[in-house]
């Protein structure tokens, strides 16, 4: 059984009737940080959606970054993906484990190179688990394909274009990290980085865009409202930033239910920008 693409959120009973479509490859792409003492890889192991793929952020990175999920050059992540069994006709569908964390990055790294064909599981493995679907332990075995990915789109920014940004005279930078994180009042988890944020930046935590129950994305009225109430003028465009790059692409997801797309994800978020004493930081609330 094949499908016409459903758009870049699938829920999980549309999820169970395509089970077993050869045009589709569902990805465990839970990430845990190192502080949480939990091991994504194990857990996949013991459970997930059958048929399911475990897709390795440490794997799906620049190898020559230092800092942890990187975005790799287009040959680096050709070949990965490549490796998982996954070509460019496949339609993938990503989800990890808490709902809504990590997946949201497999949306925006294959959209950064050129493949739309991409969803994420709207509540992720909890709404597969309280729909009362099946649950698979084991691995998957993959065959290697070609995959080839298209040119750049542009959406992902470097610490230069967000200096330029923060010095413009209206710049748009959204940091989806705690407002305590943002403002400086706690210590960022991330070690060796300063407290605060970037420069002129506003802030959105990545949870208020789900529902505080199902980890489900909020309707697409909320969802401005949230970024509008943010300070984020829809006519301009809008850096997003993060700790280490994962939740930002939340509110990537969410800018692109809303029909904005002006947007691009800073891949070094707070990681990078807190750990440069070089780069300029402000603490507080935005104004």
């Amino acid at each position: 059984m094949t499908t016409t693409y459903p758009g870049p959120v699938v829920s999980a009973h549309w999820l169970a009737k395509h089970l077993g479509d050869p045009a589709i490859t569902i990805v465990d792409a839970t990430v845990h940080l190192p502080d949480t003492g939990r091991i994504a890889r194990a857990e996949y192991t013991q459970s997930h959606i059958p048929g399911a793929i475990f897709l390795d952020f440490d794997r799906v990175a620049d190898p020559d970054n230092l800092l942890p999920r990187k975005c790799p050059d287009s040959k680096h992540f050709a070949t990965e993906i490549g490796a998982m069994g996954i070509d460019n006709d496949t339609h993938v569908i990503a989800y990890d484990t808490p709902g809504l964390y990590s997946a949201a990055r497999v949306w925006w790294l294959f959209r950064h190179y050129g493949c739309d064909k991409v969803s994420i599981l709207d509540g992720g493995l909890e709404a597969w688990r309280r729909a009362g679907l099946p649950i698979e332990t084991g691995d998957v075995p993959t065959t290697k394909v070609k995959f080839h990915p298209s040119r750049e789109r542009g959406l992902l920014a470097r610490w230069p274009d967000v200096l330029a940004a923060a010095r413009a005279d209206f710049p748009q930078i959204l940091d989806a990290r705690t407002p305590g994180r943002f403002s400086g009042a706690e210590q960022d988890r991330y070690p060796g980085t300063r407290s605060g944020h970037i420069p002129h930046s506003r802030n959105l935590y990545w949870a208020h865009v789900l529902d505080p129950i199902t980890r489900c994305l909020l309707p697409q009225t909320d969802l401005r409202a949230h970024f509008e109430a943010a300070g984020i003028d829809y006519d301009r465009p809008v850096i997003l930033t993060c700790g280490s790059g994962l939740t930002a692409c939340i509110l990537a997801l969410a800018l692109h239910l809303t029909g904005k797309d002006d947007w691009q994800v800073y891949d070094g978020s707070w990681d990078e920008w807190g750990r440069r004493a070089d780069l300029p930081i402000q603490n507080g609330e935005p104004v």
